[in-house]
């Protein structure tokens, strides 16, 4: 296994994998309330079996080069995680995504895991379209799209049904051409 460091203080970045669906589900008990507001994974994993299927479909994903999935870890303690929910190689397009749990925000940890992962994505995979799909009232998202050097596209209005509200979702890109160029900004 790998790790990658975010940052002088401990945090790494690593793959998340099913023998780690304890861990998981404990990482989703501790943010559950705080990830749940905007992002189904808080519903999805709930008990023990669920997490170990959930990250046991992200294993099929990354076998068939289809998504990845990894963890944030602080101290040791899985604190959230970044994602390519779907990717698809032949087109050149992924749609990324992130969650964290409360005790580790504000300290730029995603955008860093974030970075890693879209840096291996274009330059290793060839991948020409990274996007970010965000719910519009999820502001702490938002401002990583921004700081990733994304450009909003456009609002799929009330498309996100969740948890008994439709909810508009804010469509982010950024392009190959345009991710070296990608400065972060605060």
């Amino acid at each position: 296994m790998y790790a990658i460091a975010l940052d002088d203080e401990g945090a790494e970045l690593r793959p998340l994998e099913p023998w780690r669906a304890r861990e998981f589900l404990e990482h989703m008990d501790r943010g559950r309330e705080f990830v749940g507001r905007f992002v189904g994974l808080a519903d999805a994993v709930t008990d023990l079996e669920s997490s170990r299927r959930f990250l046991q479909g992200y294993a099929h994903r990354t076998a068939s080069d289809t998504g990845r999935i990894h963890g944030i870890w602080s101290d040791d303690t899985l604190v959230g995680g970044v994602i390519f929910r779907t990717m698809d190689v032949g087109l050149g397009v992924a749609e990324a995504g992130c969650w964290l749990e409360p005790s580790a925000a504000g300290r730029g940890l995603v955008t860093r895991a974030c970075r890693v992962l879209i840096d291996w994505a274009v330059e290793e995979r060839g991948i020409h379209r990274v996007e970010w799909h965000v719910a519009a009232g999820n502001a702490a998202s938002i401002a990583v799209a921004r700081r990733l050097g994304m450009t909003r596209e456009g609002v799929l209005r009330e498309s996100y049904p969740y948890r008994g509200e439709r909810h508009d979702i804010e469509v982010w890109s950024v392009l190959a051409p345009d991710w070296p160029a990608a400065e972060p900004t605060s």
